[in-house]
């Protein structure tokens, strides 16, 4: 096929890959026109977005490393609240360590203290006791005593001075014998 037309194109002198003159000139104004209209309203449009993109990106760059160093301040601040209210927190932790020992040693003192005046009022009370058992002791003592010597005697003793004056004499007796004992 190459064959045929070369052999076609021999009988005449041009070229086949070369358009004709024609071709060209209207190709050429064809290309100014597009090429100015494309200049005067293409680019300068095209050139005004991508300018107006530009500001828009450097503005939001600009924003974000505003924003950015805010929110670094704001770390710093919040990491220097946090610090200090850790400190207090231990602080305050301290110092109800020192209140709780305090009151611990009040009320372990007061303790102490009531269980003290405890102790005293019942021995007290146990004294009392003890002196009031004893008075009943020696009055019931007494007076079997006597109804005992007036049974072994066979008289009775009917005065009370001399009555209380042997049991007391008896009731002496009995407890020197008891404390020298001991």
């Amino acid at each position: 096929m190459l064959q045929a037309v070369l052999a076609a194109t021999e009988g005449e002198s041009t070229n086949p890959l070369i358009p004709a003159p024609y071709d060209i000139i209207w190709s050429f104004v064809c290309f100014v026109v597009i090429l100015f209209f494309f200049w005067r309203l293409v680019l300068p449009r095209m050139k005004k977005l991508l300018d107006e993109r530009a500001a828009a990106i450097e503005g939001n760059i600009e924003k974000a490393d505003i924003a950015q160093r805010e929110a670094e301040a704001a770390l710093q601040q919040y990491t220097a609240q946090l610090a200090e209210a850790r400190a207090e927190a231990a602080k305050i932790r301290e110092q109800a360590r020192v209140d709780a020992q305090r009151i611990g040693a009040d009320i372990q003192a007061q303790a102490q203290s009531d269980a003290e005046r405890v102790k005293a009022n019942a021995q007290v009370a146990i004294e009392a006791d003890r002196q009031a058992a004893l008075v009943s002791l020696r009055s019931e003592v007494g007076t079997l005593a006597i109804d005992l010597a007036s049974g072994v005697i066979g008289e009775s003793l009917s005065d009370d001075a001399k009555a209380t004056a042997l049991v007391d004499r008896f009731l002496a007796d009995l407890e020197a014998d008891t404390s020298g004992k001991k």
